[in-house]
């Protein structure tokens, strides 16, 4: 029973629970989260990078139309669900990816990643991730190709070929290097040397379309705590994690291991960690099992980046976590409300 004293106060029966946000609002709230990157990808990356994430979106949500229009659903494009997964698959790409190749990649993300679980909310996996995924297997060279920012060079401004005759330029990512400095004796010298700490966080470095900027993805990572799209948990668990990992390896052998800050600068760690891990869909419920879930993303991404051959490892960290959260979910439960009850 709820009583009505005034227009603006109500009085009634706890619990009391707030009108919840649409999907809508929230997807809309991400896609603003990730507008800085975006810049940062136009910026560094110029036209093609623009382009790259124009047509990641546009294949996304025509990818979830076509399959509505098969499983006579009805059409769910207006949740902008397919259009954050759009943006976040680009942002994940190198910068000089093919058009048509990222196309492949959205289908797959929508289709297998997303509308063969049933649809939003149904979805085991990240679909972004799914469809990272399936590029790097299917197109190992074009996934680890990677480019010179436009604004170190000015004739570098088309970063994308245009013509048979002019050439991309290609350059080692920061994870690349430190995967060299591992296996040189002066190797952490040297990455300390030929990148900066100012690099890693305004951007100015190969790599991913929408990861080289750390100062982008921290104003956007913090613009959807403050709008409370998401919570501190998992950001703070998965950073916390990585950090303490890189810290212990760094004072293990500073020579042959580079500062843990390299590593929260560089790859897909602060873009993972804000937009990709806390999904709420591939998420745990419990704020336990969010640090839980949390501390598996960093240690994992660390321990590729440490041990394994590849150089970046978040990708593959976030869908082993998918694919253990509910058993996360399972074993650290929510608390009903008022409490656990008496048994």
């Amino acid at each position: 029973m709820i009583e009505t004293i005034s227009p603006d106060l109500s009085i009634g029966f706890a619990p009391h629970a707030r009108k919840a946000l649409s999907t809508q609002r929230i997807m809309l709230d991400v896609i603003l989260g990730l507008l800085p990157a975006v810049f940062a990808a136009g910026l560094y990356f110029r036209l093609h990078g623009l382009l790259l994430i124009a047509v990641s979106v546009a294949s996304c949500l025509a990818a979830e139309a076509t399959c509505n229009l098969i499983r006579r659903k009805p059409n769910s494009l207006w949740d902008l669900s397919a259009a954050v997964t759009g943006v976040i698959l680009a942002l994940s790409m190198p910068p000089a990816l093919p058009l048509w190749a990222v196309v492949i990649g959205a289908v797959f993300a929508i289709a297998v990643g997303k509308m063969v679980f049933g649809g939003l909310g149904a979805n085991i996996f990240n679909p972004a991730m799914v469809g990272r995924a399936f590029l790097t297997a299917s197109f190992g060279i074009l996934m680890t190709t990677w480019t010179v920012p436009a604004t170190i060079d000015s004739a570098l401004a088309p970063v994308a070929p245009t013509n048979n005759i002019m050439d991309i330029r290609t350059q080692a990512t920061p994870l690349a290097w430190s995967k060299v400095a591992i296996k040189d004796a002066n190797g952490a010298r040297i990455y300390n040397e030929r990148h900066p700490l100012w690099s890693g966080l305004f951007g100015e470095k190969a790599g991913s379309l929408g990861e080289t900027s750390a100062l982008a993805l921290l104003v956007g990572g913090l613009y959807l705590v403050i709008r409370r799209i998401i919570g501190v948990h998992i950001p703070l668990a998965v950073l916390a994690s990585a950090f303490v990992f890189a810290t212990v390896t760094y004072l293990i052998s500073p020579d042959k291991f580079v500062q843990p800050f390299y590593h929260l600068t560089s790859g897909a760690l602060l873009l993972g960690a804000f937009f990709i891990a806390t999904d709420p869909v591939t998420a745990p419920l419990t704020v336990r099992g969010q640090w839980i879930f949390g501390i598996l993303i960093g240690s994992f991404t660390m321990l590729v980046r440490v041990v394994g051959e590849y150089p970046e490892g978040f990708m593959y960290a976030v869908l082993l976590a998918n694919s253990v959260r509910p058993l996360i979910d399972k074993f650290v439960r929510p608390v009903p409300v008022g409490g656990v009850p008496n048994v």
